[in-house]
This record gives C-alpha cells, structure tokens and sequence, in this order.
C-alpha cells in the first residue's frame, strides 16, 4: 500500500471548479485530507475490491483517491456538469485505469440499486447557504441506502447530529477525527485569499 503522503501527491495535480456555484458550496476538497480520508479507509478493508461511490464528487478529488487503491469501481455523482466535465480530465491527469463511473445527479436522490459491498466517500454540502440547507442529512441518507460503510466530512461541532441521525437510520459510527479544510477564496463575499475551516470526518457503519 502506498503512503498516504504519496497519494496526496498523487491527488495534488487535480484541478478545482472552473465556475464554482455558491448555493452548492462547491469548495474542492484539500488533497492532503481527501488522502487521509481514503488512506483510512483503505487501511479498515473499505476500498480494496469494493463498489466506491463518491456523493457530490465536485471535480473528483476523493472519486481519484479512491480508484488510485484498487477498488472494483468507483462512481463519482455530481450535479454539475461542467465539475463532472473537469473530474474527466483530472482522471486522465491522475492516470488510474480502474472502472470510473461519471452520473450527473443530485447527491442526495441517487439513480442507484447496487448488491455488492459498497462504501461512500463525501464532502457533502454544509447547508450553510440559502437553497442547501438539509443537503448534508439528503446526502447521509443516500449513504445509508447505498452503503454498508461511509465517510464524510461535516462542519465543526456535527457530533451530536451525525450520532443522532446514524442511530435513527440503522447506522453506528465508529471513527471521528477533527480536520483542519483549506479553502481557497472563490467567491466575492470571502475577504482573504484562504481560508482554514474547521472540519470533523465520520466513518459510519449502517445495517444492511
């Protein structure tokens, strides 16, 4: 198994939003987390010949971890067509040939019946914008019906609810760790050029 410092290397060449949208808080997800993300779960047995599916895949950054640690697949779903059209060319940057699946769809209404093991990797929106609000519990519950195991990323202080929501969908969460989220500015209302936000990363188990 690679490092996980080469696989943010690796991750590092792939390109962010040409056009980010603010109502989907389209931020890229920093390649230094998405490896620690997807070095995790390849260290539980969650990547290795397993169905990955990416929720709100934006520009590809976790759907590429994923395919660079030998999963069966892996399906990036992304609403944006343009983000979906850069995650095309960031897959050839990276160069993996695993099998990767672009669907252009809402993360959280998935067009998706799948049997075989599967977990989900995502950076969910916050629902801190107006027209986002709930999109994080819409995209927990399409983990919860697509998956056996998941991880995302969720605003500071989301223990409580992250809990609270597992144990009513049949789910239980087994590891939680705080991650500091760079994000570059992007948008007119964001007055420094970065901006550090403070993160927490879940892995849930759901009931099958």
């Amino acid at each position: 198994m690679a490092s996980k410092r080469a696989l943010a290397g690796k991750l590092s060449v792939v390109a962010g939003f040409e056009n980010p949208q603010l109502g989907l808080e389209q931020y890229p997800t920093p390649p230094d987390l998405a490896a620690h993300v997807i070095h995790l779960a390849d260290l539980q047995g969650d990547i290795a010949g397993r169905t990955v599916i990416d929720l709100g895949a934006g520009t590809g950054m976790l759907t590429l971890g994923a395919a660079l640690r030998g999963p069966a697949r892996v399906v990036g779903v992304e609403v944006d067509r343009s983000a979906i059209e850069t995650a095309r060319k960031n897959q050839n940057r990276v160069g993996t040939t695993t099998a990767i699946h672009w669907i252009q769809a809402d993360g959280g209404r998935v067009p998706l019946q799948l049997s075989e093991p599967t977990t989900v990797v995502m950076n969910p929106p916050f629902g801190a914008q107006n027209g986002s609000h709930g999109a994080d519990k819409r995209f927990l519950k399409s983990a919860a019906e697509l998956s056996d195991v998941s991880y995302s990323i969720h605003n500071a202080g989301s223990q409580s609810f992250i809990e609270s929501f597992a144990g009513d969908h049949g789910g239980t969460v087994t590891h939680a760790f705080e991650a500091a989220f760079e994000a570059p500015k992007q948008f007119a209302h964001q007055t420094t050029d970065r901006k550090e936000l403070s993160t927490e990363v879940y892995r849930i188990v759901w009931s099958t």
